[in-house]
C-alpha cells in the first residue's frame, strides 16, 4: 500500500506532490462512501482521536468530527474556552493529559503559528494542524484543490486568484503552496494593506484591480475579511471594501468567460460576495464543504495507517 511521506500533517510545505495525489485518490474512494445510504466504514475502529480547538471553529471542527465518525474512530472533542487552559495550564500539559487517555491522533487549532509543529516534536501522537494562527490550514487547501480538480478536471495549468484579506489568512498561504506544487499559477488581489509584503517572494503576483484579476483567472478563491484578527483599520469602511473588492452578479456576468467562485466560509454576504453570486451555479462553496469531509477522511485514514 502507498503511504504518506510524513507522520503528521503540519502544513502543505512539509508534504510532497505525491502525498497530495495519494490523499486525493483516497478521498475519491471516501467520497463514494459518504454518498452511500450507509455512510460509515470500520477502517479506524481501534483508533482514538482528540480534537483540540483553542480557537473558535464551527466548520472545520464539525468536518473533522464527521470524517472521524465516518471512519468509526473513537472521538473526543475539547474546547479550550471551557477548559483548564483558562486556569493557566500550558499547551503541553493540556495535550499530555489528553494523551494519558491513550489517544493516537490529535487534531489541533491554535492561535499561535507553529503550535502544531511544537506539539509534533514533544508528544507521541500523530498531529494534524487544523489551523495555526495566520500560518497554515493544510486540510482547507487540500479540499480547495480537490474541489478545483473535481470541477475543472485538473489543477495543473489553471489560473487561480486569491481575493481579499490575504494578510490574516492561513488559508491563503496553504493554498499558494498546494496550488503551485500541483502546477497552477497563483495571483492575489486585495487592498494593499491586506497583502503581505513577502508575497512576491513566493512566486505570486499581486493584481490590485479586481476586474483585471477576474478576467485573468479560471478560479477566484474569495476570502473573508477577518475583522477579529485586526487591531487597526486596514481599509476605510466595509462599504468601500465591498465596492472595490466585492464580487456581484453584474461583475461576473460582464466578464468574457465563466469563472469558478470559491470561499472557505463563513461568508460575509454583501461584503466579499453578494448572495446571488454565493448561490449561483458558478460557486462551488457547498461542494467544498462536502469535499472537506472526504479529504479529511483521507488524511485521517492515511496518517492512522502509519501509527504503529
Amino acid at each position: 500500500m502507498k503511504e504518506l511521506s510524513v507522520n503528521h500533517l503540519l502544513g502543505i510545505k512539509y508534504i510532497t506532490k505525491s502525498d497530495i495525489d495519494l490523499i486525493f485518490e483516497t478521498a475519491d474512494q471516501f467520497k463514494e462512501v459518504i454518498n452511500r445510504p450507509i455512510k460509515k466504514v470500520p477502517s479506524l475502529r481501534d483508533i482514538t482521536i482528540a480534537n483540540i480547538f483553542f480557537e473558535n471553529s464551527t466548520r472545520t471542527k464539525l468536518s473533522f468530527e464527521l470524517a472521524q465518525k465516518r471512519l468509526s474512530a473513537d472521538v473526543i472533542s475539547f474546547s479550550a474556552a471551557q477548559s483548564s487552559v483558562k486556569k493557566g495550564e500550558t499547551l503541553l500539559d493540556t495535550v499530555n493529559n489528553i494523551l494519558a487517555m491513550k489517544v493516537d491522533m490529535v487534531v489541533m487549532r491554535h492561535s499561535h503559528a507553529g503550535a502544531a509543529h511544537f506539539l509534533s516534536k514533544n508528544v507521541k501522537a500523530s498531529i494534524v494542524n487544523a489551523g495555526d494562527g495566520a500560518h497554515e490550514h493544510p486540510t482547507q487547501a487540500l479540499l480547495d484543490s480537490y474541489s478545483i480538480r473535481e470541477r475543472l478536471g485538473e489543477v495543473a495549468g489553471k489560473k487561480i486568484v486569491i481575493v481579499g484579506d490575504v494578510l490574516h489568512s492561513r488559508v491563503a498561504l496553504s493554498n499558494i503552496f498546494a496550488l503551485q506544487m500541483q502546477g497552477a499559477e497563483v495571483r492575489v488581489c486585495g487592498p494593499k494593506t491586506l497583502i503581505p509584503k513577502f508575497i512576491e517572494s513566493l512566486g505570486v503576483k499581486v493584481e490590485p484591480q479586481l476586474r483585471k484579476a477576474l478576467e485573468w483567472c479560471d478560479v477566484a478563491n474569495v476570502l473573508r475579511v477577518q475583522n477579529e484578527r485586526m487591531d487597526v483599520n486596514y481599509f476605510p469602511s466595509t462599504r468601500e471594501y465591498a465596492q472595490q473588492y466585492g464580487i456581484d452578479k453584474e461583475l461576473l456576468d460582464s466578464l468574457n468567460k465563466e469563472i469558478v467562485i470559491m470561499h472557505p466560509g463563513p461568508i460575509n454576504r454583501g461584503v466579499e460576495l453578494t448572495s446571488d453570486v454565493a448561490d449561483s451555479q458558478q460557486a462551488i462553496i457547498l461542494d467544498q464543504v462536502e469535499n472537506g469531509v472526504a479529504v479529511r477522511m483521507a488524511v485521517t485514514y492515511l496518517l492512522a495507517s502509519k501509527i504503529k
